[in-house]
């Protein structure tokens, strides 16, 4: 079975020049075939600022208003994602930037959750995701590149997780390659002390995780990051790390394990 590297980046490094030239330099050096999924909200809670639309998060995920879409779309699969692209396209890597929506790669489901309203959140799931067109443009050696913006199939457009989208994407692919899921971001791993950042973990298993988000030293967006990534793990995936974006290539970062 041929090996699919997955990479999830964050808007951290989407949005910082320096960091994403770092990060792209690694992923260039990644063997194919290869995947890039991109959050940005970082980038959409500035712009939302910026325009006076309110920024609001429950329990480390973004509740997305009519506003608030109209900006997730603009950043993640407008601006973001066809900077990537354009940045991999001049060292002559092929990539494609895709949204959920195009060749309906992701359908969703607007969240319906009992207690919140989320808004135009789109829940998905691995047998939702069109493999075939993903698998053929990988057979071509292109890189998808995906924004975390799904749709309902009716044409309404819905914004999902990108940390959700990578490790769905990821246990989609099992059924025909061995799976790597890797999520960078701007620490060097799990933290044990979060004002730490020489604190990171080499590796944690799910019950370690459980505790240290019950002792509130996993909080916020690593919750959901941590969460999705235990779910692929628990579904096929063959490996599952958490790293900084300088450290893709490298054995610095967390592992995670059942």
């Amino acid at each position: 079975m041929e090996s699919l590297n997955i990479v999830k980046i964050g808007g951290c490094i989407a949005n910082d020049p320096d960091h994403l030239t770092t990060f792209l330099n690694h992923f260039l050096a990644l063997e194919y075939p290869k995947m890039l999924v991109h959050g940005g909200g970082s980038s959409a809670s500035n712009l939302c600022r910026k325009l006076d639309i309110p920024v609001q998060m429950k329990n480390g995920r973004r509740i997305t208003d009519k506003p608030s879409l109209d900006v997730a779309v603009m950043v993640y699969a407008g601006l973001i994602n066809k900077n990537i692209v354009a940045r991999l396209q001049g060292h002559s890597c092929n990539a494609l930037g895709l949204s959920g929506a195009d060749l309906n790669i992701i359908p969703a489901q607007k969240r319906n959750h009992p207690a919140i309203d989320y808004g135009f959140v789109g829940d998905i799931t691995a047998d939702s995701i069109n493999t075939y067109f993903l698998s053929r443009l990988l057979d071509e050696q292109a890189v998808p590149v995906l924004s975390a913006i799904t749709h309902d199939g009716k044409g309404q457009l819905l914004n999902t997780n990108a940390d959700t989208v990578a490790s769905t994407l990821a246990r989609s692919m099992t059924k025909k390659y061995k799976v790597s899921l890797t999520y960078c971001f701007d620490k060097p791993g799990v933290l044990e002390n979060i004002h730490d950042d020489d604190s990171w973990i080499k590796g944690i298993n799910r019950q370690q995780y459980l505790r240290m988000k019950k002792d509130g030293r996993i909080s916020k967006g690593m919750v959901p990051k941590l969460d999705t990534a235990f779910e692929a793990l628990q579904n096929g995936i063959d490996s599952v790390h958490i790293k900084q974006a300088m450290n893709l290539t490298n054995k610095i970062g967390t592992t995670l394990t059942l």
